[in-house]
């Protein structure tokens, strides 16, 4: 099965967690974890990466640490995500060596382009639709994952808002992953291990 999830953690880590995160990263379509937790201090995330990395690993899937080169160096996860204010992706390719880098581009050729030449590993593009995740992010259109498509040769993450009923026209569109997060962990509905079966 190819695996097309960007899967994003919860804004808050709770209890059962590390348990939930266990069953939806064994339906098998998750390719990337990323720790994103905004309003924590670097030591807990630290302490919390590293029991999310014991999990990631058994189930083959790469830990991607949000805005934090020094966590990603310090616990050895698989790479870095970095928005526009965070630090350069030059220091963070030096600092980082082979790791992964991944860069927000939001709805701009002009970022994307910037990204490709300081050799960024894939590029993220969105907001797409309002998330909870991010209710104040810049608002992206399709237009930008078809000429991503069609000029840019990194993978593409769509980013935003989606769920199981509008992923398709972003892999249609151009993107190679979807990244998801309410959805999974915040999803009146389902359980997190259902809520991620549904992307296939």
């Amino acid at each position: 099965m190819k695996k097309l999830v960007y899967l994003i953690s919860p804004n808050k880590i709770y209890d059962s967690f590390y348990d939930d995160l266990k069953k939806v990263l064994s339906a098998k379509n998750v390719k990337f974890f990323q720790l994103r937790l905004k309003k924590i201090k670097k030591n807990k995330i630290v302490i919390i990466a590293k029991k999310i990395k014991k999990i990631t690993r058994k189930y083959k899937v790469k830990l991607i640490i949000n805005d934090h080169p020094n966590i990603s160096k310090i616990i050895n996860a698989d790479g870095c995500h970095l928005g526009q204010n965070d630090v350069s992706i030059i220091f963070a390719k030096k600092y980082l060596k082979k790791k992964i880098i991944g860069i927000t581009c939001h709805n701009s050729k002009s970022l994307a382009k910037i990204a490709v030449k300081n050799k960024a590993d894939y590029l993220a593009f969105g907001s797409f639709n309002k998330s909870k995740l991010k209710p104040n992010a810049k608002k992206a259109s399709l237009n930008i994952l078809k000429w991503a498509k069609r000029n840019i040769k990194k993978p593409i993450v769509a980013i935003g808002g989606i769920n199981n009923s509008n992923y398709k026209r972003f892999i249609k569109s151009g993107a190679k992953y979807i990244a998801i997060s309410s959805y999974i962990w915040d999803n009146p509905k389902l359980k997190p291990e259902i809520a991620i079966r549904e992307f296939k």
